[in-house]
């Protein structure tokens, strides 16, 4: 990515935080980001399409954690948990990102595009379920593609309620993991 735009969505991340998504402008952008309004313009049609580059630095950030804390040698079991705890944990610390993405992206058509930056994340889960379906670990009946993208989504959902919507405390969040790992196990066949 280059230098403006990274500018621009840093910038845009900062000003939606203080000002939220509704009284933000571009001029207030551009000005976080020291660029001309016009250059603005390069990269983004309107404040609203920030939101996906946003989004895909979030998404990035899961997986540079998963790619630092989760072992390739680790078995699925011990993976799934710190997936888990990578997503709440990240979840925790920007859901005011979070929520402004979602609310940007609510606002706006762009459900493929936000598909298109899951597709590494969702690759890698499809990969390790393939994986451990070929080992034996798991059932042989589930499609790798669609349970990545089915645990994900479960994952995802349950840290958002966990930190987004009540702001429930650890104790709470640690029985909403267990639940989540419980659940997916079960469902996975996990062995």
């Amino acid at each position: 990515m280059d230098n403006k735009k990274e500018r621009i969505i840093q910038s845009a991340i900062e000003v939606f935080r203080e000002k939220g998504l509704e009284k933000t402008k571009v001029s207030d952008i551009v000005k976080g980001a020291g660029i001309a309004q016009g250059t603005f313009y390069l990269y983004f049609s309107s404040k609203l399409s920030v939101m996906l580059s946003i989004a895909e630095v979030m998404t990035e950030k899961i997986l540079v954690e998963i790619e630092a804390k989760v072992h390739e040698e680790s078995p699925l079991s011990l993976k799934l948990e710190q997936v888990v705890d990578i997503v709440f944990a990240i979840t925790r610390e920007y859901r005011d990102i979070f929520a402004l993405t979602y609310a940007g992206l609510a606002s706006v058509e762009y459900r493929q595009e936000w598909e298109a930056i899951y597709e590494p994340y969702y690759d890698w889960l499809s990969a390790e379920l393939e994986n451990a379906k070929a080992a034996g670990v798991i059932r042989q009946s589930l499609n790798p593609k669609r349970t990545a993208e089915i645990l994900i989504g479960l994952i995802e959902d349950a840290a958002e309620q966990t930190y987004m919507y009540t702001r429930q405390d650890e104790r709470t969040a640690a029985l909403k993991k267990k639940e989540v790992l419980d659940f997916a196990g079960h469902a996975l066949g996990l062995e």
